[in-house]
């Protein structure tokens, strides 16, 4: 099979949350907030937090189990395993190494990619080149987080917004032919270094030697999300002969409900097209994206033929949209 025959196709998705979920009374029990807002501005409702013993890596393995018994594959089918995530277990190995172990997979190509909030797609562009170049024909692309381990808790700002999860899909080389149009048609991704001091953690193995805490410049923030997020999606979609009346559903980074709405409208989406589950667990960075995807599965609004973007911004700023047929 050649480059030009191969196609990277979505087979299964999965997703896990921890157990224990926090709503906005009960946040508001520990630091100066009200539900009222929290929704107001942010459109959250819960969040899940990571109890002790559960990491990155558990959360993970146990997305990826779910999206390997839907695609019907075997762990040992998979050849590579790209783990997006901004809170590894450890700084070194790769927490993605550390599902592989956990999924009994002797040997495979398996790595971490660093992207924040836009990680899930920048793992995705990888996996799907690799899938191309015929280096890997099934891969588990996910994306995996505990944000809840580098927030501020006393800063009512920031340790609202976000949670803990992970998200994992089942990508698959096909021929085109039999792929019958499936599969990701178009990725389009972007970074820009100079917004560093508007979304970052204050800490790290070679400035401060300490993990360190989360720190954010909300309005900056909201006002390049939704410039970026939509002129990527416009750019995404024109990659692939594509228009916005042929779009299905937008899958989005879950940060905020404003944000998703503002973009739609920036697109000229109906809004009924965005999923939104960002009320359910917030923000849960690189996990957003697949555990919005899978619960969209689920609940059976995605369908198979569906024509998706997917979107993220994260801090960097990196952003990117991919166009996949479901």
């Amino acid at each position: 099979m050649t480059e030009l025959v191969r196609r990277a196709v979505i087979t299964g998705t999965g997703s896990a949350l921890p157990p224990r979920r926090v709503s906005n009374a009960e946040l508001a029990e520990q630091v100066d907030t009200s539900d009222e807002w929290i929704v107001e501005r942010t459109g959250i409702r819960f969040r899940h937090i990571a109890a002790e013993g559960e990491t990155t890596a558990t959360l993970a393995t146990d997305a990826a189990r779910a999206a390997l018994a839907a695609a019907g594959v075997d762990a040992s089918a998979i050849d590579l395993i790209v783990l997006a995530t901004a809170t590894p277990d450890q700084t070194f190995p790769a927490s993605a190494t550390k599902v592989q172990a956990a999924l009994g997979i002797n040997d495979c190509v398996a790595f971490d990619v660093a992207a924040v909030c836009s990680g899930f797609l920048y793992a995705l562009q990888v996996a799907e080149s690799m899938i191309r170049a015929g280096s890997a024909h099934k891969a588990l692309v996910i994306g995996a987080e505990t944000f809840s381990r580098i927030l501020d808790w006393e800063d009512r700002a920031t340790c609202v917004l976000f949670g803990d999860g992970a998200g994992a899909i089942v990508l698959e080389a096909q021929e085109t032919a039999a792929a019958g149009g499936r599969g990701v048609l178009a990725t389009k991704l972007h970074a820009d270094g100079r917004h560093n001091q508007l979304l970052y953690v204050d800490g790290g193995p070679s400035t401060t030697g300490t993990v360190g805490k989360l720190r954010m410049k909300g309005k900056e923030v909201f006002r390049h999300a939704v410039v970026n997020l939509a002129s990527v999606m416009g750019e995404s979609l024109a990659a692939a002969g594509l228009e916005a009346g042929d779009v299905d559903w937008v899958v989005p980074h879950q940060a905020n409900a404003r944000i998703l709405d503002a973009t739609a409208k920036k697109l000229g989406l109906a809004p009924e097209k965005v999923i939104v589950t960002v009320d359910q667990h917030a923000n849960t960075s690189a996990a957003s994206v697949p555990l919005a995807l899978d619960a969209a599965v689920r609940d059976g609004r995605i369908k198979r033929g569906d024509l998706l973007v997917l979107e993220a911004m994260g801090g960097g700023f990196t952003w990117g949209a991919s166009v996949v047929r479901f």
